[in-house]
């Protein structure tokens, strides 16, 4: 029996997302918190059955397979993940590219970025997590894609406020390109803020560009007190927000190196959201993936 795990960071929301010129982009946030997938070829009772929660990673096995015109066959696929589905975290994304490239790893093939995202992007809408470092990527047809560069440290305290948000269902909004188009002032410079804040490794520059990418999706998807928590968290030193553009979370972005108070900041946020809560502590890390295992299991 052939098989292979591979696990894929999700993120905590975007750092800007939006439209230039009409097209759609979203600027990469992953964080070193992983969905992991397992897959394994060889004598199962099905071709496949795919778990309701996990139909999305059945879905990329199945279409790893037809890329590569390798025939339908039996596998079992097994996932874990820290990432909570709906919230904005690239759980499908990441879900999805660990399932594609464990596929291609237990039939002794490779996949790029470029073709994993588009086997994702034939099921839904996808974060670019799977591809290494910072990238501007259309997370709705494929049209950009750009490697921006490597993150500067930062770290992520992330904030949920409860509820779901149906990928599918926000990007099918009738009235999205309209406010998109209304924010690309914003979002023009908010993009130059994040390609120097890269270019020159400051995490300040970046944060300010998360922060009016953030701030400027409130008309289209608002967090609630947003504007009152980002009013703590640069209180405390902070270097700003981000957000889950089509979910439900939220980041306040630190220099890793700073003395900011976090129990107290945490503290402070989780009272102004009301109903919200703590989810974790992170740091931004460059995309990508990483093979754990990879071998022949005896039956």
């Amino acid at each position: 029996m052939k098989q292979a795990t591979v696990r894929v960071p999700g993120s905590c929301g975007e750092l800007v997302q939006g439209t230039l010129n009409g097209q759609n982009f979203l600027i990469t946030c992953p964080i070193n918190c992983y969905s992991e997938v397992t897959v394994s070829f060889g004598r199962h009772d099905s071709l496949g059955q795919a778990e309701p929660q996990h139909a999305k990673a059945h879905l990329a096995v199945d279409r790893t397979l037809r890329h590569f015109q390798t025939a339908a066959r039996a596998y079992h696929i097994s996932v874990r993940s820290l990432l909570p589905v709906g919230k904005g975290m690239a759980s499908s994304s990441a879900d999805i590219g660990a399932a594609c490239l464990a596929a291609a790893a237990c039939l002794g093939a490779e996949l790029s970025p470029r073709q994993v995202a588009d086997i994702a992007l034939s099921i839904e809408p996808t974060d670019a997590v799977f591809f290494p470092g910072i990238n501007m990527f259309d997370h709705r047809c494929g049209r950009i894609c750009e490697f921006l560069g490597r993150p500067p440290d930062l770290e992520v305290l992330i904030f949920d406020l409860g509820g779901e948000v149906d990928t599918l269902a926000f990007n099918a909004r009738t009235d999205l390109a309209e406010q998109n188009i209304k924010k690309e002032h914003i979002i023009k410079e908010a993009v130059a803020l994040v390609r120097e804040g890269i270019r020159a490794g400051d995490p300040a520059l970046v944060g300010k560009a998360a922060t009016l990418s953030a701030l400027a999706n409130q008309a289209i998807l608002a967090k609630a007190r947003l504007e009152e928590v980002l009013h703590l968290a640069w209180q405390s030193g902070a270097l700003g927000v981000n957000v889950a553009h089509s979910g439900t979370v939220s980041g306040v972005l630190l220099d890793p190196y700073s003395p900011v108070d976090r129990p107290g900041l945490i503290t402070q946020i989780c009272q102004c959201f009301g109903q919200g809560k703590f989810v974790r502590q992170a740091r931004l890390i460059g995309g990508g993936w990483e093979v754990i295992s990879n071998k022949e299991r005896t039956l």
